[in-house]
């Protein structure tokens, strides 16, 4: 019997509230330079996921006219399922980013491409090479919650992808996995631009007040989760907008339904120490209090955020250039900044 690749989308639905709550298109432009970046330690999973930040195109099957359904029979299935993390597209090229999990509950790291259609029995279009990004950060910039992380996300897979019109599509990611490839199944809603209520770039950046050391009278703790909390709350982003770059940074590690809202502002940290003197780096907790019962506060508001991280990257003219929502690694941040200097 095959594979179909319908039912399985419903738990890779599930899998996304456990892994991200999150989405978004694009990780900004400009080139990327040399990152910096650390590469989990373990040996294994070190080489692992340097090959995972290189597939080529060439790597992966040429859809032929196939179906979505008839790549997938083709390559074959394990017991691995994608994890969304990104949920929002629109008509245009995405981000489309997610990790890849084992009947374990592991996370999967190999070379990886996505193919997409319309439905499972639509030609298929494809491959999108889908590269590793590194999440973890140099150890003086882990977080007491991503140090002690049992099961670290370490690296995130992103491809781009085109849609060409708005609804549901079906995705099947593809990842190499001790020598063979196992494709697993997805499902994802597209929007047309007017429908994403979300600044997006070109655009210029409300003009909100961020929470700040001094409006909290100096109570760290009711305005950052992280632990220790960080050093990115001593502006106000409407202090800042239209002066100079601004990465603004919407997470809350501590609070956050995923096991990658930590690491971003771990990864915030580490890219401040080496663009501090050009970006102003921006932290913004999610809810009212650091209660997820009270809402999100103001600011999120404001941006229309219906998940959370977002990272936006505002040039000193206050236009956004740059916007990644959910898991984004050391690398994607590092474009997103670039593309503001």
């Amino acid at each position: 019997m095959r594979r179909r690749l319908a039912p399985p989308i419903v738990l890779a639905a599930v899998l996304l509230a456990v892994l991200s709550g999150c989405g978004g298109n694009g990780d900004g432009g400009g080139a990327s330079g040399n990152p910096t970046e650390q590469v989990p330690e373990a040996g294994g999973l070190r080489k692992t996921i340097e090959a995972a930040e290189h597939p080529s195109k060439a790597e992966f099957q040429a859809p032929g006219g196939r179906t979505l359904q008839e790549v997938a029979d083709t390559i074959g299935g394990g017991q691995q399922q994608a994890a969304l993390a990104s949920s929002i597209f629109t008509v245009g090229t995405n981000r489309l980013a997610f990790g890849v999990i084992d009947q374990g509950a592991q996370f999967v790291y190999g070379k990886t491409a996505v193919y997409v259609a319309r439905t499972p029995d639509a030609k298929a279009r494809g491959p999108y090479v889908a590269p590793a990004d590194v999440l973890m950060t140099e150890p003086p910039y882990r977080s007491k919650q991503a140090a002690t992380e049992k099961d670290p996300f370490s690296a995130v897979y992103a491809a781009q992808v085109p849609f060409d019109r708005p609804g549901k599509w079906s995705v099947l990611t593809v990842t190499e996995v001790d020598g063979r490839q196992v494709a697993a199944p997805a499902q994802v809603s597209v929007v047309t631009r007017a429908q994403d209520k979300v600044p997006e770039v070109g655009e210029r950046a409300p003009s909100v007040r961020t929470d700040t050391v001094a409006s909290a009278r100096g109570d760290v703790a009711s305005i950052d989760t992280r632990v220790p909390p960080d050093d990115m709350h001593d502006k106000s982003f409407a202090d800042v907008l239209g002066k100079k770059p601004v990465a603004l940074l919407f997470a809350t590690p501590q609070l956050c339904q995923s096991r990658v809202c930590g690491p971003v502002v771990d990864i915030a940290a580490q890219l401040k120490s080496r663009y501090g003197d050009r970006v102003q780096f921006i932290h913004q907790e999610v809810y009212k209090d650091n209660d997820v019962n009270k809402g999100l506060r103001p600011p999120l508001e404001r941006f229309h955020l219906p998940t959370e991280p977002w990272l936006f990257v505002v040039d000193a003219n206050g236009r956004i250039t740059a916007r990644l929502e959910g898991s984004f690694g050391v690398r994607a941040f590092d474009r997103a900044i670039q593309s503001a200097l």
